[in-house]
């Protein structure tokens, strides 16, 4: 399928922040450079509204990274984590996500969907077929369904660059040494 990109078109950017992180975190124990993602998804078209879901913690540590998504221009919807009983932890916004994506979709030409994670694959077809919306796919393709990929009508696959959308990327830490070590020695006597 041709996909379409002109100043004129309106776009909504939804970002799954929590498979975004831990993506980054598993695959190169960076974190996501949120600003470049949007710069290279959205481009020059008109950016109608941004929105990032993202979870909240006891500690309250993530407002820093809640302040410099909205800095970007990208509103933060928050939830709860929720601790289970026996510690498990569970921290979803699939369906706010879907829900708002339907909701926004009469009001734009293309939806943005920065996740990787297959359960979207019912709302990426709703809104090509009844909504007549284009929708583009941004995601680590390591970690993305290949299935999704398959049914967007453009994917980005930040892997392909990954130290462009990575902030604190290292390279590979379990690489073997090429250069041997230099070490001073002792003058004869």
């Amino acid at each position: 399928m041709t996909v379409i990109k002109h100043k004129e078109q309106r776009v909504g950017v939804f970002i799954d922040a929590q498979n975004l992180y831990h993506s980054a975190r598993n695959l190169y124990s960076a974190k996501v450079n949120f600003k470049q993602i949007m710069e290279s998804s959205v481009g020059e078209r008109a950016l109608i509204r941004a929105i990032a879901y993202v979870i909240t913690t006891e500690s309250g540590e993530e407002s820093v990274f809640f302040d410099a998504l909205e800095k970007l221009g990208i509103e933060t919807k928050t939830k709860d984590l929720q601790i289970f009983f026996g510690g498990a932890k569970k921290a979803d916004w699939d369906v706010g996500l879907a829900i708002d994506a339907v909701k926004m979709a009469p009001k734009l030409d293309t939806i943005i969907l920065v996740s990787g994670d297959g359960d979207f694959i019912p709302l990426v077809e709703y809104l090509q077929t009844n909504e007549g919306c284009q929708v583009e796919v941004v995601a680590f393709g390591k970690s993305s369904s290949s299935k999704l990929r398959e049914v967007a009508d453009d994917f980005l696959d930040l892997g392909e660059d990954h130290k462009k959308y990575l902030i604190g990327y290292r390279g590979n830490k379990n690489r073997s040494r090429k250069t041997p070590i230099k070490t001073k020695r002792s003058p004869k006597k």
